[in-house]
């Protein structure tokens, strides 16, 4: 099993906009660590670091936060649940971290990457990716990186769903109906269907 990254953290004791106000002017971002049993910790994070690992990983892979507390540093799995950007600068302003009981399933969204020519394409079909993530179900050390779809089967008219997506061991896909991920459309369908004919 590979090391999970860290990410180091340091409780923070003031609350509301104000301090959180001063706390960025220090390259800093404030933000809430919770958990399942119900622990709330408002931290800080340097940004840069912060910034980097959430652009490796996304919301749906599971890291350490280091946490010092009481001259003890102590070690949560976590995922990332929110990042807040502002809107002029594009830097985060804010951040959600949800711990994670490494023993216990979690459901997660992981993006669908499509790989191959879908002999559709080569008949003159159009590839069609209706879905650009899949919410999944595993424990959260096997939450895959990505989810990847080999189209290269693919005719005009046929599409792949949730159902046939084929998964890495222990994870598992959460859908009430089995959708189209992706597909091959006829392009004169769509061409008639523009012109109104």
């Amino acid at each position: 099993m590979a090391e999970l990254m860290k990410l180091s953290v340091t409780p923070r004791s003031e609350k509301g906009k104000c301090p959180c106000r001063r706390i960025r002017t220090k390259s800093l971002v404030p933000g809430i660590y919770y958990n399942q049993q119900g622990v709330n910790i408002p931290v800080q994070v340097e940004i840069l670091p912060l910034t980097k690992l959430h652009a490796k990983l996304g919301s749906s892979r599971v890291f350490n936060i280091e946490v010092e507390q009481d001259g003890k540093i102590e070690t949560l799995p976590s995922l990332f649940k929110s990042v807040q950007y502002d809107p002029i600068k594009s830097t985060p302003i804010h951040v959600d971290f949800y711990g994670v009981d490494l023993d216990r399933d979690i459901k997660v969204d992981v993006r669908v990457v499509v790989e191959g020519k879908a002999k559709g394409i080569i008949m003159g079909g159009q590839l069609e990716v209706f879905r650009n993530s899949l919410e999944v179900i595993c424990k959260p050390l096997d939450v895959p990186e990505k989810i990847v779809i080999d189209v290269t089967d693919l005719d005009i008219g046929v599409n792949l769903h949730v159902g046939e997506v084929k998964l890495p061991a222990g994870v598992r896909a959460v859908f009430d109906e089995n959708y189209s991920v992706v597909g091959v459309i006829a392009v004169e369908a769509e061409e008639v269907k523009a012109d109104g004919k």
